[in-house]
């Protein structure tokens, strides 16, 4: 009779059938859980290290930005800009403005249609 007793206890449930169909269950939603959250975590990382690099080149961008205020503050400083940006001269200094011409001249054609002529042309 005591071995019926011993039977009964908490052993028997969880060793029994639908108990471990259960469980299985419950593992592979926890199982399909963590493997979903692991993926999130990849993607925030990289996420992470996009961010972090922008923030590199913004901070770098800063330091270009303030760098070429301070020497805007400066006599050299406003003289370069307003030479590059508005073209400005000093007193006694001339301009001289090279154009390229947008139609180049064409090479005059030899009227002559001879043999010889013809590979003249060829290799000049």
């Amino acid at each position: 009779m005591r071995n019926l007793e011993k039977k009964r206890g908490w052993k028997n449930i969880v060793q029994s059938k639908p108990f471990l169909i259960l469980f299985g269950i419950v593992l592979i939603i926890f199982s399909w859980n963590v493997f979903s959250f692991w993926n999130k975590m990849q993607e925030t990382s990289k996420n992470k290290q996009i961010i972090e690099d922008k923030v590199t080149a913004l901070k770098q961008q800063k330091e270009d930005i303030s760098s070429e205020i301070n020497s805007l503050n400066t006599d050299q400083g406003k003289e370069k800009f307003f030479r590059e940006n508005l073209g400005l001269v000093k007193e006694g200094e001339d301009v001289t403005i090279v154009v390229e011409d947008k139609n180049p001249p064409e090479a005059q054609k030899n009227t002559s249609s001879s043999f010889f002529s013809f590979f003249e042309n060829l290799f000049k």
